[in-house]
């Protein structure tokens, strides 16, 4: 029975909740888990090897055992509990870089909280690249209803158009047309490329990106055998229509695509990083600290972050 490694997140935060939530959730569901925490601050059981966390998970939530340096407090994040969370991190990736966890699922992190402490990765995805041998990450957010994926992410909207390239293109999609073949058993992916400018540029009359930078990368790609679109204009590519011609939509930038998933179905969105040798996904949301302890955390979105690593951990098998 495949076992996904869950990070402790900020202690300070939602995560604690969220994870008790899901577990009572899912704990009748072929589905299991161990978090990597503190079992001193979270309803569960010390275990340690996996074999004993999937025998406990119908009874209690098991847990490998990490020492945060101090008690958490619901809403007031702690530099000094950084350690803690870093390592929950590396070890949940060496779990499965080892083979004894299926797959990764990171519970919200401040990066803030991380920088106070000495933290030198951009972000959770930049970390675990680093942590994977420093491979190229590509960020997709995933639900029922619609995948997308940024080609520039956590950046200006000015800096995104001046770092846009033709080469970063062709790269993330290579990326995400591997990742929709191996992970999500797509044998033909569908890749819908958005334009950058209103009406994607008509003809140039509104910005010459899609002619000198987009259309470039759709001949190369093209010419390696994907199924990528002309550039298309973003305000239409995301009806209802639209979204059952393609199996992701391509943006340039990072609201042109996570505005509409977020629309549609902002608590089934899962963070899913491509292009790493293990499976990752995330809840698509923060720490959410002004809530923290308070017993009024929503769990879907954790909840469709396990379920999509447990299916994709079924699929690369």
């Amino acid at each position: 029975m495949p076992l996904l490694a869950l990070t402790m997140g900020d202690p300070a935060g939602i995560a604690p909740e969220i994870t008790r939530k899901a577990w009572e959730l899912l704990r009748d569901t072929p589905l299991r888990f161990v978090l990597l925490g503190d079992p001193r601050y979270t309803h569960g059981r010390p275990v340690q090897t996996p074999a004993e966390a999937i025998a406990l998970f119908p009874e209690a939530l098991p847990i490998f055992p990490i020492a945060l340096a101090e008690p958490p407090i619901p809403g007031t994040p702690n530099p000094a509990n950084a350690a803690a969370v870093i390592a929950s991190i590396e070890q949940a990736v060496a779990l499965a870089q080892n083979g004894l966890a299926a797959g990764v699922v990171t519970n919200p992190i401040s990066k803030s909280v991380l920088y106070q402490a000495g933290f030198r990765h951009p972000g959770h995805t930049e970390f675990l690249a680093a942590l994977c041998g420093g491979v190229t990450p590509v960020m997709m957010l995933a639900s029922p209803q619609l995948r997308v994926v940024p080609v520039t992410i956590h950046v200006s909207l000015k800096a995104a158009i001046a770092s846009l390239t033709t080469e970063k293109i062709i790269e993330t999609c290579r990326i995400t047309a591997q990742a929709l073949r191996r992970d999500f058993g797509i044998a033909h992916p569908r890749l819908a490329i958005a334009g950058l400018n209103p009406h994607a540029g008509e003809d140039g009359a509104m910005g010459d990106e899609e002619t000198r930078i987009i259309a470039p990368a759709i001949a190369a790609l093209r010419l390696e055998g994907l199924n990528v679109t002309d550039p298309l204009p973003p305000d239409t590519m995301f009806t209802p229509q639209a979204r059952t011609t393609y199996d992701v939509a391509i943006g340039m930038y990072h609201d042109q695509v996570l505005i509409p998933l977020k629309t549609l179905d902002r608590d089934n969105g899962v963070n899913v990083t491509l292009g790493l040798p293990i499976i990752r996904t995330s809840p698509d949301h923060g720490t959410a600290f002004d809530i923290a302890g308070r017993n009024l955390a929503d769990p879907s979105s954790l909840i469709a972050a396990l379920k999509l690593a447990h299916t994709l951990a079924a699929q690369k098998k």
